[in-house]
Protein backbone atom coordinates (compact mmCIF):
# COMPACT_ATOMS: atom_id res chain seq x y z
CA UNK A 1 0.00 0.00 0.00
CA UNK A 2 1.09 3.31 -0.69
CA UNK A 3 2.26 5.50 1.76
CA UNK A 4 3.70 9.13 3.03
CA UNK A 5 7.06 8.86 3.35
CA UNK A 6 7.67 12.48 5.23
CA UNK A 7 7.33 15.93 4.68
CA UNK A 8 9.01 17.14 1.68
CA UNK A 9 9.02 20.63 2.28
CA UNK A 10 7.48 23.48 4.31
CA UNK A 11 5.95 26.30 2.04
CA UNK A 12 5.00 29.83 3.58
CA UNK A 13 4.11 33.53 2.02
CA UNK A 14 6.15 36.01 3.46
CA UNK A 15 5.70 39.68 3.05
CA UNK A 16 9.43 39.97 1.90
CA UNK A 17 11.31 36.89 1.04
CA UNK A 18 14.94 38.76 1.07
CA UNK A 19 14.16 40.28 4.13
CA UNK A 20 12.72 36.79 5.76
CA UNK A 21 15.93 35.11 4.34
CA UNK A 22 17.87 37.44 5.90
CA UNK A 23 16.93 37.38 9.30
CA UNK A 24 16.50 33.03 9.36
CA UNK A 25 20.02 33.43 8.07
CA UNK A 26 21.04 35.71 10.47
CA UNK A 27 19.48 34.29 13.53
CA UNK A 28 19.47 30.84 12.79
CA UNK A 29 21.84 30.52 10.65
CA UNK A 30 20.28 29.05 7.40
CA UNK A 31 21.84 28.82 4.43
CA UNK A 32 19.67 29.71 1.57
CA UNK A 33 20.43 28.10 -2.45
CA UNK A 34 20.54 30.12 -5.30
CA UNK A 35 16.44 29.23 -5.79
CA UNK A 36 15.51 30.70 -2.16
CA UNK A 37 14.95 27.58 -0.64
CA UNK A 38 17.21 25.51 2.65
CA UNK A 39 17.78 22.59 2.54
CA UNK A 40 17.66 20.20 5.31
CA UNK A 41 19.23 16.78 4.62
CA UNK A 42 17.80 13.54 6.32
CA UNK A 43 21.64 12.55 7.17
CA UNK A 44 22.05 15.98 8.96
CA UNK A 45 18.93 14.73 11.32
CA UNK A 46 19.96 10.59 11.32
CA UNK A 47 23.14 11.64 13.07
CA UNK A 48 21.29 12.69 16.23
CA UNK A 49 19.06 9.45 17.98
CA UNK A 50 16.08 10.89 18.76
CA UNK A 51 15.12 13.24 15.59
CA UNK A 52 12.21 12.65 14.13
CA UNK A 53 9.61 15.22 11.66
CA UNK A 54 6.34 15.24 13.70
CA UNK A 55 3.02 15.94 11.60
CA UNK A 56 0.40 17.06 14.29
CA UNK A 57 -2.94 18.36 14.26
CA UNK A 58 -3.72 20.82 17.60
CA UNK A 59 -7.00 22.10 18.77
CA UNK A 60 -8.39 25.05 17.35
CA UNK A 61 -8.45 27.05 20.56
CA UNK A 62 -5.18 25.90 21.30
CA UNK A 63 -2.96 28.60 22.78
CA UNK A 64 0.41 26.98 22.76
CA UNK A 65 1.39 29.05 19.40
CA UNK A 66 0.66 31.88 21.08
CA UNK A 67 2.16 35.23 21.10
CA UNK A 68 1.79 34.76 17.02
CA UNK A 69 -1.85 34.77 15.68
CA UNK A 70 -1.06 32.16 13.06
CA UNK A 71 -2.78 28.88 12.66
CA UNK A 72 0.64 27.13 12.30
CA UNK A 73 4.15 27.03 13.83
CA UNK A 74 7.72 25.73 12.61
CA UNK A 75 9.52 23.49 14.68
CA UNK A 76 13.33 23.17 13.91
CA UNK A 77 15.47 20.57 15.20
CA UNK A 78 18.59 21.95 15.95
CA UNK A 79 22.20 20.63 17.27
CA UNK A 80 22.60 23.13 20.00
CA UNK A 81 19.97 24.81 20.89
CA UNK A 82 22.16 26.86 23.60
CA UNK A 83 24.24 28.24 20.98
CA UNK A 84 21.24 28.84 18.35
CA UNK A 85 19.83 30.81 21.12
CA UNK A 86 23.13 32.98 21.85
CA UNK A 87 23.07 33.38 18.07
CA UNK A 88 19.69 34.85 18.60
CA UNK A 89 20.48 37.12 21.23
CA UNK A 90 23.54 38.52 19.07
CA UNK A 91 20.86 39.26 16.61
CA UNK A 92 18.05 40.69 18.92
CA UNK A 93 16.03 37.59 19.08
CA UNK A 94 14.97 36.90 22.79
CA UNK A 95 13.08 33.84 23.75
CA UNK A 96 9.32 33.54 23.79
CA UNK A 97 9.57 30.82 26.60
CA UNK A 98 11.99 28.52 27.39
CA UNK A 99 11.23 24.86 28.71
CA UNK A 100 12.68 22.46 31.34
CA UNK A 101 14.78 19.43 29.54
CA UNK A 102 12.56 16.88 29.00
CA UNK A 103 12.59 13.21 27.85
CA UNK A 104 12.40 14.61 24.19
CA UNK A 105 14.88 16.69 24.47
CA UNK A 106 15.65 20.55 24.66
CA UNK A 107 12.90 23.21 23.57
CA UNK A 108 12.76 26.85 23.41
CA UNK A 109 10.06 29.44 21.61
CA UNK A 110 11.19 32.57 19.60
CA UNK A 111 9.37 34.67 17.18
CA UNK A 112 10.56 35.06 13.69
CA UNK A 113 10.27 39.15 11.92
CA UNK A 114 6.87 38.45 10.65
CA UNK A 115 5.57 36.98 13.73
CA UNK A 116 5.41 33.02 13.41
CA UNK A 117 6.60 31.35 16.08
CA UNK A 118 9.31 28.74 15.96
CA UNK A 119 9.61 26.03 17.96
CA UNK A 120 13.27 25.10 18.56
CA UNK A 121 14.14 21.55 19.49
CA UNK A 122 17.18 20.08 20.49
CA UNK A 123 16.32 16.30 20.45
CA UNK A 124 17.84 13.50 22.59
CA UNK A 125 17.53 9.58 22.46
CA UNK A 126 14.08 8.40 23.31
CA UNK A 127 14.52 5.35 26.02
Amino acid sequence: MAKVLGVGGVFFKSRDGDAMREWYGRVLGLEFTDWGGALFLPQDAAAHPGAATVFSPFKHDTDYFEPSDKEFMFNLMVDDLDAILARAKAAGVEPVKLFPEEANGKFAHIMDNEGRKIELWQPKPMS
